[in-house]
């Protein structure tokens, strides 16, 4: 539902924007404003949304605690909405599991794998829903066909036969969209996350029309370090392009993010030149000699997905860093005792940050959606602000990571420039379905000597669960800010100057 802007995406704005002004204003330790928010996102006495209006606030509650990186009250104990919040004020906290939370009493308890008949049912003479059943489950009652669902199978068959489309199958839409098979349905009919089987990539609570899942954010510790005498820079994630509107150009890019109160900001697209390379030379001298086949490693979900179901070729996954922790070592050896905030598309991008070999590189992990609610609290005009000179350095390639296929197109142009005569073949997927089916492909010795990109979000990274804008248009973004760049390549861009930058001690 990313550039369909709904009620959903509303609230969760106003959620985000509520508590960075709460970061903002926060002072000696008074949190009882928190009190109040659900009041302003939910103001008057009648319900817009849902059969209650106490039953919104509720809702928003639990959104905001989980947007201050707090986690899920019972439902079964009372609790006020503060409570544990103190820990909010600590910057250095980091996510607590698990990341990607279901709001229990906000979700729907939607249908999930039911083959049903409509009312476009016309009760036709020849019956092929009927006749095709290989369960006999379809009977008819006043003319029009009933499906036995104690004796439905969900082959589909009678949904192909029908003349008419009247018979469909209803999917849970978080469940739909996960690509690990990780939503269940809990005692009650609501949905549940399997945390062993979840990736965080995000799809489920970027999917959900009831705004029933969440995950939680960093916009208050994120403030709080912006507000104190450490430094804070803003690294931003190539998939920006276009997410803010046509007002907030590349050449604004820094000056908005200094009206937020960051230092400066710079383009993860240098970091992404840097992996480039690392991953074009360990795939030459890796593939085929040591490994079958060597996959990108930049999509955390994708990796964490492929190490999760295909252990015995979890080395196949390369070991270059990715764009975000390369530019966040990068940005610290230029400025020993700065902090850094990764601006991003991507759910996932949180957890990896708090693994213990990353969190000296990456202090803190925000969306775009939530970034924009960090413009909101602020009054931030995109009109106004100043142009300056934009974030420069990167290739257009290293640019091009955003969208399916970019990774693995910046890596074969390098390794064409270094070793001109070593042919590559590549594969890639997007969707994490789509994804274990490379991998199965891949196990089963169909990819070797490939070069595989994996990207969890159908799209590549403008589809992220923190994006904002429609996933063609950023697309088309990203190639507009792909041809910006004043050098196409990894290898032409001022890498050496950046690698010796990382190498000095």
């Amino acid at each position: 539902m990313r550039g369909i802007y709904t009620s959903v995406n509303d609230i969760r704005k106003r959620v985000f924007a509520e508590v960075a002004k709460l970061s903002y204003d926060y002072e000696d330790g008074d949190l009882s404003q928190m009190e109040h928010i659900p009041y302003r996102v939910i103001p008057g006495e009648v319900s817009t949304y849902r059969e209650s209006v106490f039953l919104e606030r509720a809702i928003v509650k639990e959104r905001m605690r989980l947007a201050m990186g707090l986690p899920l009250r019972k439902t079964t104990e009372h609790a006020p909405v503060s409570v544990g919040a103190e820990e909010c004020v600590k910057p250095e906290k980091y996510y607590q599991p698990p990341l990607v939370n279901i709001i229990k009493f906000a979700c729907h308890k939607c249908p999930d794998n039911v083959v049903r008949v409509t009312d476009a049912c016309q009760g036709c003479l020849a019956h092929p829903c009927k006749e095709i059943c290989p369960k006999k489950a379809i009977r008819f009652e006043n003319g029009r066909s009933v499906i036995d669902q104690e004796k439905c199978i969900k082959c589909g068959r009678c949904i192909t036969a029908c003349s008419y489309n009247a018979i469909i199958k209803q999917e849970r839409p978080c469940a739909k969209a996960c690509g690990m098979n990780a939503i269940r349905s809990d005692e009650f009919g609501r949905a549940d996350i399997d945390q062993e089987k979840c990736v965080s990539c995000g799809m489920c609570l970027a999917n959900c029309p009831f705004g029933a899942i969440a995950d939680k954010a960093q916009i208050f510790q994120t403030i709080q370090a912006i507000k104190s005498d450490v430094p804070v820079y803003a690294a931003i994630a190539p998939a920006v392009a276009g997410q803010f509107g046509a007002k907030l150009t590349p050449e604004k890019l820094r000056s908005a993010f200094k009206a937020l109160g960051f230092e400066d900001a710079v383009e993860v697209a240098i970091g992404a030149d840097l992996c480039t390379i690392e991953e074009a030379k360990d795939f030459v001298k890796e593939v085929p000699e040591k490994l079958p086949f060597m996959a990108t490693s930049c999509c955390p979900a994708w990796s964490m997905m492929a190490k999760k179901l295909f252990p015995d070729h979890a080395n196949c996954i390369s070991m270059a860093l990715t764009p975000m922790v390369l530019t966040g070592r990068l940005i610290k050896k230029q400025h020993p005792g700065c902090k850094v905030a990764f601006i991003g598309p991507c759910a996932a991008k949180k957890l990896e940050a708090g693994r213990r070999t990353i969190r000296s590189d990456i202090d803190f992990v925000l969306t775009f959606e939530e970034v924009m609610g960090m413009f909101e609290a602020k009054n931030v005009n995109f009109a106004e602000l100043e142009e300056t000179d934009a974030m420069q350095g990167a290739s257009g390639d290293g640019r091009g990571f955003a969208v399916s296929g970019g990774v693995a197109n910046a890596v074969v142009n390098c390794i064409k420039e270094l070793y001109p005569d070593r042919e590559v073949k590549v594969e890639s997927a997007e969707g994490l379905a789509d994804c274990k089916k490379l991998l199965t492909l891949a196990k089963a010795g169909k990819y070797n000597g490939y070069l595989l990109e994996g990207m969890a979000c159908p799209g590549g990274c403008v589809a992220g669960a923190g994006t904002v804008q429609p996933i063609n248009k950023s697309a088309a973004a990203v190639q507009q800010h792909k041809k910006k760049s004043s050098s196409a390549h990894a290898l032409q861009s001022g890498y050496k100057d950046l690698l010796e930058i990382l190498e000095e001690k």
